[in-house]
């Protein structure tokens, strides 16, 4: 069994070999002028991971590519992170159902596909081969411990992320709750800790994804108001779309951390040890 990637995974790939011990294939990536991309990889084996986040056309293109330039190898494909899972139905008419079209045409000739805390466990059964989801949450909850807050209260930014955020909370033995809003006029929101204070409390925040951040700050801006000591947010896919990551920095966030499913500066935690367990069990 070897592991390829396409360029947007290249870290996690190599500390994904690291962990498991199996061979990392170089693979050569161009652009041609008319804008068509070109890859290259090694000798394949009878088994191949193909470790793949789609963050934009290019590594897309790039994985359906892989996969062909894999053929006669039973293929794992890995993808930490999958563009498009968000629109997995047609939310108004004339509007494609993107996570179907982009998992039919990712597991053509695959065997298998591992995703990392994909953002709809809806979208599994969309794939042509059999699919399973692994989630960070453990890992997150590892990584908040380093941190060395004192008795951190983990909060997921709403109900819809609640069981991520126990999830994170539960290893650890931390304290966890949800924000919830409460509508006071047509302009006057307020958020806090459904059940628990935030007064006096090291404040983490988590989530599966961070797009642009702008809910983030509103949240740690009323919870420092609240009296929180400190708020800090973790995730598992950074997106920090539309600047996103300024954002937080520039807003009342201690410090913000993700996985690198997407590779960025702030990827502190890795996916690479769960991706072993998944390929490998």
């Amino acid at each position: 069994m070897k592991i390829v990637c396409n360029e947007k995974s290249q870290v996690l790939a190599a500390r994904t070999a690291s962990v498991s011990g199996l061979e990392l294939l170089t693979t050569e990536f161009k652009k041609f002028p008319d804008g068509e991309l070109y890859i290259k990889t090694g000798r394949t084996d009878d088994e191949t991971v193909i470790i793949a986040s789609i963050t934009d056309s290019d590594s897309f293109i790039q994985t359906l590519l892989l996969t062909d330039a894999c053929e006669g190898s039973e293929i794992t494909l890995v993808i930490p992170y999958m563009g498009y899972a968000r629109q997995d139905k047609k939310f108004s008419e004339g509007e494609p159902v993107s996570a179907r079209a982009v998992a039919k045409a990712l597991s053509e000739g695959v065997s298998r596909v591992c995703t990392v805390n994909i953002h709809e466990k809806a979208v599994l059964p969309l794939f042509k081969a059999p699919a399973k989801d692994s989630s960070l949450a453990p890992y997150i909850g590892e990584y908040i411990r380093t941190l060395g807050l004192e008795d951190p209260l983990i909060l997921a930014p709403d109900a819809g992320a609640a069981d991520f955020a126990r999830d994170v909370a539960k290893g650890m033995s931390f304290d966890c709750d949800h924000l919830q809003k409460t509508r006071h006029s047509g302009t006057e929101v307020t958020m806090e800790p459904k059940e628990l204070e935030a007064a006096g409390r090291c404040v983490v925040i988590v989530d599966d994804i961070i797009s642009t951040g702008g809910t983030l700050v509103t949240a740690a801006g009323m919870l420092k108001q609240q009296g929180a000591q400190s708020v800090h947010a973790a995730c598992v896919h950074g997106v920090f779309a539309s600047g996103g990551f300024a954002r937080l920095s520039a807003g009342k966030i201690a410090s913000v951390v993700s996985s690198d499913t997407i590779e960025s500066a702030s990827s502190r935690i890795t996916a690479a040890e769960c991706i072993k367990n998944a390929i490998l069990n």
